[in-house]
């Protein structure tokens, strides 16, 4: 079921008003029906996939915290053997054998196996990650045994998060499906406040950014420079809000119910250095991989190095787990990478910024801080977004093409405009963008205006926490900001695409 669909409309509401009538003691049961029907409204048969590891974890969990000695340390091993296996299966066996298979081609060697006709099921990385995390956290001693098989399931099954995170820890989850909660006004209605802003970003930001990334990604090689950075920016501000919306939508409709999920995203493209990046970027993902494979490897405590080799095969981990591709390899590679030059640099940057002479360009390092690592990022981007390794190639080889012309054209266009004053002006610019994409002149300027609303409210909750400053706002402004933010969805929204998107992590 998606967010951004008529079912989950009338799913939510149901869902939540019957959560609130019932006695405490069912709201479990309640939950984990909704959750199994929310996942089934994908491939119904696929939910017994989680329920098979759901059951080796409950055993698991249960034999980790009554045993001893090296049987604890099997028992652990059979929990992340069956769900890293479920998940290598479904996942990552088409593409280990179709590189087997290449490598057998090059050596003449014939190779019978063929690939398997499968599809993936919606969102099992985020849920076998979460599974992971609850025996790990049991074996460390960090959380008891669940002993109830249905909290169990309804930790990995919860609906909000099920298909695309947050990743939960089993210490901030588990406790809070135990404890009743009641009605509460003011949580209830923040909670759909952020559910909204989550709808905003997704149907009206990120779909609409799709209008322009999707064709220029989908044959890069009929376009050039201005158009691949054109759609390579618009793909960074899709995948972030895309992402991000799915992540309030899921904390606000979690925190309607009384549940407070950790929050996934603080403003990643505010972000100064590749290091401060990924501490706002999918927050709940980069913190599973520094607890559970950096810090196991070894972290930082083995020499530079070694710390560098532990960052690399973190990062490379991270891309794989995005997607059984090559190009998503290469995107956790680059990240990788810019993780140690980031490390190498830190101290050296860190004494030139504080040096008396640099003081005084404070505002400019940090906005040239900003700027590059959005730039390092945009690139990166490139690989996770293309379909292939040589489209990713080609658009990376063709970023500087076709300037000249461009920068030509839009000067010629901008000097005939300026002839028929500001209006005449603008008509040029657009002209100009008519060149890079086939969207009509108001689609372009609905997007802008999006753009301009979306980073407003992006710069207010960076400086701030906005919702709380907003919600002491009179309240006529409030509820005309309500009603703007429900028709802008509705107007520029769902309607405006004709169909339902899904998420860009539902693949994963």
């Amino acid at each position: 079921m998606l967010f951004n669909s008529f079912q989950f409309l009338v799913f939510f509401p149901v869902v939540t008003t019957l959560y609130f009538l019932i006695p405490h003691r069912f709201r479990w049961g309640l939950l984990l029906a909704a959750s199994c029907y929310f996942y089934m409204a994908f491939i119904p048969k696929y939910i017994l996939i989680l329920f098979v590891t759901i059951t080796v974890d409950y055993f698991a969990g249960i034999g980790l915290e009554t045993t001893q000695g090296n049987r604890k340390k099997w028992i652990l091993l059979a929990s992340i053997i069956a769900n890293v296996g479920m998940l290598g299966f479904f996942k990552y066996f088409n593409f280990a054998n179709e590189n087997i298979a290449a490598f057998a081609n090059f050596i003449d060697w014939n190779y019978p196996i063929e690939n398997l006709s499968i599809i993936l099921p919606i969102g099992l990385s985020f849920h076998t990650f979460q599974s992971l995390s609850y025996t790990i956290e049991v074996y460390r001693g960090h959380q008891k045994a669940e002993r109830h098989y249905g909290y169990l399931a309804l930790y990995v099954l919860f609906y909000p998060q099920l298909v695309a995170g947050p990743i939960e820890r089993p210490q901030n989850i588990l406790h809070q499906l135990h404890e009743e909660h009641h009605f509460e006004y003011q949580r209830v209605t923040d909670g759909l406040k952020w559910m909204a802003w989550g709808m905003f970003k997704k149907v009206v930001i990120a779909d609409r950014m799709a209008l322009f990334v999707n064709p220029i990604y989908d044959s890069p090689t009929g376009h050039d420079g201005p158009a691949l950075v054109f759609a390579t920016i618009a793909f960074a501000i899709q995948i972030y809000c895309d992402f991000s919306g799915y992540s309030d939508i899921a904390l606000g409709s979690a925190q309607v119910m009384g549940i407070r999920l950790m929050k996934n995203f603080q403003h990643p493209y505010f972000a100064r250095s590749i290091s401060e990046f990924w501490r706002r970027w999918h927050i709940s993902l980069s913190t599973w991989f520094r607890d559970y494979v950096y810090i196991p490897l070894g972290g930082n405590r083995a020499g530079a190095r070694r710390t560098a080799i532990n960052l690399l095969i973190t990062f490379l981990l991270s891309g794989l787990w995005h997607g059984a591709n090559w190009t998503f390899v290469i995107w956790g590679a680059l990240h990788g990478m810019y993780i140690i030059l980031n490390h190498w640099m830190e101290p050296r940057w860190t004494r030139l910024r504080d040096s008396g002479f640099a003081k005084r360009f404070t505002p400019a390092l940090n906005g040239l801080s900003l700027l590059s690592t959005f730039g390092l990022v945009c690139f990166a981007w490139i690989f996770f977004r293309a379909s292939t390794l040589p489209d990713a190639f080609y658009i990376t080889t063709h970023l500087f093409s076709g300037w000249p012309d461009f920068v030509r054209q839009t000067s010629s266009l901008a000097q005939e405009g300026i002839h028929s004053g500001f209006w005449g002006l603008l008509s040029g610019l657009f002209a100009s963008l008519n060149g890079i994409t086939d969207l009509t002149r108001s689609e372009i300027i609905l997007s802008i205006f999006a753009l301009v609303l979306l980073l407003y409210i992006e710069i207010k909750q960076h400086r701030g926490d906005f919702l709380a400053q907003f919600n002491l706002k009179q309240p006529v402004l409030r509820y005309i900001g309500y009603s703007l933010l429900v028709v802008i969805i509705l107007a520029l929204g769902t309607s405006y695409t004709g169909v339902e998107q899904a998420f860009i992590y539902f693949q994963f």
